[in-house]
């Protein structure tokens, strides 16, 4: 959350921007405007990566501030794109459009969170998987991790609806598991910095997929594989928790090579652009493909649905398969090939 008592107007987080070209008096006289609740460039620019606050050497989250300014100044393409979905999640709320849907298992086991995700935004057979064996399994509006829409111009939401989505969670009982970054973010994060109660246990999928891989290592075929992983946005918010995917890796046998565009230098996957600034969507997406064949990478890994479809588009492209993380376990775990990226 955004605290203006941290700033110290030195430009870092604008100045290290890569989809702008600041000096640092530009980039410091961004932020006074924006601290004085007025317009600035940025607004209209900013591709809500969120790496300007990796940036701030102070904690003073500049990512939060410009999302709260693009939703109040509301004259940025992320905001005028972004309509119809925050205006179909209110209606999840207050009309009880898109209802939950529930696939219910075992009473000992926890509960699986899709978000407001679908089924179909995930690999086929992703919830047939060993991997989730008798989990229920959780989807619907009501159940939206809200941070995620500050790609879409909706900053307040994560205060107006969140207490309610973490109650709906509590209400089925169970621990929780978190499909995406996003979610587990407002249970994580968003819940502390807001006040709200998390009245549940709560786990971070790639937490769950090292534990889940180290109870049953001697089902798994090491696959001897170099993989690039692409970062979604939200793990902006939870760096620490990249050292549970280096554990999935090593436990299914793949090699992380350094590659340019990784951790605080991570490009983002371009979803948010896709329909604001077609042309640097397609760039962005030719430099992460090109930089993951530049290290040496049979496969590229994504953890985030919209991430995972967005790259699909690219991967027959440059021959390189895109493999969600649950798919890149169930690979280890014989229940799937290795993909052919012509056929991604």
């Amino acid at each position: 959350m955004w605290d203006a008592s941290k700033c110290n107007l030195c430009g870092d987080c604008l100045v290290n921007c890569r989809y702008v070209n600041y000096d640092r008096d530009k980039a410091i006289a961004e932020i006074e405007l924006l601290i004085e609740g007025k317009g600035a460039e940025i607004l209209n620019k900013c591709t809500t990566c969120m790496a300007c606050s990796s940036y701030c050497p102070t904690g003073a989250d500049p990512a939060d501030l410009i999302f709260k300014m693009q939703e109040k100044i509301g004259t940025s393409p992320i905001v005028a794109v972004g309509k119809p979905a925050r205006e179909a999640l209110v209606r999840a709320f207050e009309k009880a459009e898109d209802p939950a849907q529930l696939i219910p298992g075992d009473p000992d086991k926890p509960a699986l969170s899709l978000d407001s995700f679908r089924f179909e935004n995930f690999p086929e057979g992703t919830f047939d998987s060993q991997l989730f064996k008798g989990m229920t399994i959780v989807r619907g509006g009501q159940y939206a991790s809200l941070a995620g829409y500050v790609h879409m111009g909706g900053a307040s939401l994560v205060e107006k609806y969140g207490r309610r989505v973490l109650d709906n969670l509590a209400s089925l009982g169970k621990d929780i598991v978190y499909l995406h970054n996003e979610g587990f973010v407002l249970a994580h994060v968003k819940a502390r910095e807001y006040g709200f109660r998390v009245p549940f246990k709560y786990m971070h999928l790639f937490e769950y997929l090292r534990n889940y891989l180290k109870a049953h290592k001697k089902n798994i075929t090491r696959l001897n594989k170099k993989v690039a992983y692409q970062a979604n946005c939200g793990t902006r918010w939870i760096p620490e928790y990249d050292a549970f995917l280096d554990e999935v890796f090593r436990l299914v046998g793949v090699e992380r090579p350094e590659r340019k565009y990784e951790h605080l230098d991570a490009l983002c996957c371009s979803g948010p652009l896709i329909y604001t600034n077609r042309e640097l969507a397609v760039e962005i997406q030719k430099n992460n493909f090109e930089d993951a064949i530049a290290c040496g990478a049979d496969a590229i890994i994504t953890s985030c649905p919209i991430c995972y479809g967005v790259f699909r588009r690219s991967s027959a492209q440059f021959n390189l398969p895109d493999i969600f993380i649950t798919d890149l376990c169930r690979i280890a775990l014989g229940e799937k090939p290795w993909p052919d990226s012509s056929r991604q």
